[in-house]
């Protein structure tokens, strides 16, 4: 029986490290959760999935937290309902931790899901960085922006994004500490950390 296997990943904008993580659930036979668990957290609660969007880890959490005001999907019709936002963090970790426990093999991009699943036994940790210099330069590819919109995404994005976790972790964001690994991709590119972190994951489980 194939042994089960979470694997968590934080990264620094700009990194790749999303696209490291969709690497490694192809190499590892992993379903790859990234925005989909919102889609998930929408359908157990009954909400909009744009709500989770709207309040999700960069975008805005300072300016929406603790109260916001949302609709309530039932029967096609939008109801009026107030909901704090930890209760949309609820609606979140409650649809990793279902995954979690039903798929056999599974990879989790952001979304403090390190901490979410901090009790479980088959959980693999990493944070991915990069030099400032490469992740303004994936950003600015991917966005077609210059090198100082690229720089403005990236500190706005991560700042929100620290907040985000440190708020519901009480740890800090993208400390070692925090994780089983961390690892520079611009040193190796996306393939060799894949291959890296990879390695480090099969001798990890097989302890």
């Amino acid at each position: 029986m194939e042994r089960k296997l979470i694997i968590t990943v934080g990264r620094q904008i700009g990194s790749g490290g999303r696209v490291i993580a969709r690497m490694l659930a192809e190499e590892f036979g992993c379903q790859f959760y990234d925005r989909e668990i919102l889609n998930l957290a929408a359908k157990e609660s009954g909400f909009s999935e744009k709500f989770f969007e709207q309040n999700d880890e960069q975008k805005g959490f300072l300016k929406t937290h603790f109260h916001i005001h949302l609709p309530l999907l039932a029967d096609n019709d939008f109801y009026k309902n107030d909901f704090s936002q930890e209760s949309l963090y609820q609606f979140q970790s409650d649809a990793i931790r279902e995954v979690a426990g039903t798929t056999p093999r599974c990879v989790f991009v952001g979304r403090t899901a390190d901490y979410v699943l901090r009790d479980n036994p088959d959980t693999v940790n990493v944070f991915i960085t990069a030099p400032m210099t490469i992740r303004i330069a994936n950003v600015r590819e991917r966005r077609g922006c210059t090198e100082e919109e690229a720089r403005k995404v990236i500190e706005s994005g991560e700042s929100e994004r620290a907040r985000y976790y440190n708020y519901y972790t009480a740890k800090t964001w993208g400390a070692a500490e925090s994780y089983d690994l961390c690892i520079d991709a611009g040193i190796l590119g996306p393939e060799g950390t894949k291959e890296l972190i990879g390695e480090f994951i099969r001798k990890k489980i097989q302890q």
